[in-house]
């Protein structure tokens, strides 16, 4: 089985930065006509999705552009990076409106469902713990907060992912010895997963457009995708993180992407960056597949970069999907109208 009209190689390339350095994450807007771009080399850029077309840059940083994320609005823009900083920018202008500094690096920013809030995950290093701070936001012109109105403590092995879950209930934080937390917005631990939810480092989790089930993906080679609950387990008891669907590949996964109304999970990675200058692309695996979420079978492959994918962003449309790559550049893909026209359920198309 193969998904009707997959796209063909790069309909569109975008140099995410001025020497071959990562891309770390890239994001569209709610509309899908824009697309961000975090890079190494400290730059922000923001691009026309359906033609490449560059509009700006957000510069301030003088770190690493490791995160990116943009309010449902296109108003505002927030990015954390390896400075130890976490900017506020207006989309518009390109005007940072506000630096919040902290001890170690921002690895991860993500806006609330509704726009009022940021959660911020910084990194545990040299000797300071990692944390997720969450952060209220004023829309309405007035100066913003230095402190976060509260922070979650993770012990243990360093959250590496999080976000926020439907109806902005919970935060889920992913870690890098595998393991999944949920937590309640007095940054209390709400639910541990008692068995580890992958068994290396997970390395990307991005939740579907109703925030009741994401998909994470790992080194451990696997992506899974889980319920938001409270649901049963087998056993009877209430289990609110429940494993629906995995996903078992051949190679490090580093990004994993849900494609909304279509059963398709779109996973990304490679062989690691320094072992790439003896590899070829094909060896290397750093093709984008797809795997059908219900049968759990790989459906189709699409060329990727000269390295590994980093980071996987579909668009909110449903009009294509963008990947950024440890080369440097960001790689637009488009499906053809066949694919958005196809139903891949038969006349019974899922629920929005």
């Amino acid at each position: 089985m193969r998904p009707r009209a997959i796209p063909h190689p790069y309909d569109l390339v975008l140099s995410a930065s001025v020497l071959p350095l990562k891309t770390p994450q890239i994001k569209y807007n709610a509309e899908g006509d824009l697309l961000f771009s975090a890079s190494k080399d400290h730059i922000i850029n923001v691009w026309h999705s359906h033609n490449g077309e560059r509009l700006g840059t957000y510069d301030g940083h003088n770190g690493s552009v490791w995160t990116v994320d943009v309010d449902s609005t296109s108003t505002y823009l927030v990015s954390g990076s390896a400075d130890n900083m976490m900017k506020l920018w207006l989309v518009k202008t390109g005007e940072c409106i506000k630096t919040w500094e902290f001890t170690t690096a921002i690895k991860r920013v993500q806006w609330s469902e509704d726009d009022s809030k940021i959660l911020a995950l910084t990194e545990q290093r040299m000797g300071y713990s990692g944390a997720v701070r969450v952060f209220e936001i004023n829309r309405d012109g007035s100066a913003q907060a230095d402190e976060p109105i509260f922070t979650i403590n993770p012990t243990g092995k360093k959250a590496t992912v999080a976000a926020w879950t439907a109806l902005d209930k919970f935060i889920v934080t992913g870690h890098e010895d595998g393991r999944l937390n949920l937590w309640d917005m007095d940054g209390e631990l709400f639910w541990e997963k008692e068995e580890k939810a992958h068994l290396e480092q997970i390395t990307d989790l991005q939740l579907s457009e109703d925030g009741t089930y994401f998909v994470t993906s790992s080194k451990d080679k696997s992506a899974k995708i889980w319920s938001v609950g409270p649901d049963k387990s087998s056993g009877g008891d209430e289990d609110y993180l429940t494993l629906i669907k995995t996903f078992q590949g051949d190679t490090p996964l580093n990004s994993a992407a849900l494609i909304p109304g279509k059963p398709y999970v779109l996973v990304g990675g490679g062989q690691e960056a320094m072992a790439v200058t003896t590899t070829s692309a094909r060896q290397g695996h750093f093709e984008i597949k797809f795997w059908h979420r219900v049968f759990e079978e790989e459906v189709a492959r699409v060329k990727g970069g000269f390295g590994p994918c980093n980071t996987i962003a579909v668009h909110p449309q449903m009009k294509g999907y963008s990947i950024g790559g440890e080369d440097g550049y960001v790689r637009v893909h488009h499906f053809d109208d066949d694919f958005a026209l196809s139903k891949p359920y038969g006349n019974f198309e899922p629920e929005d």
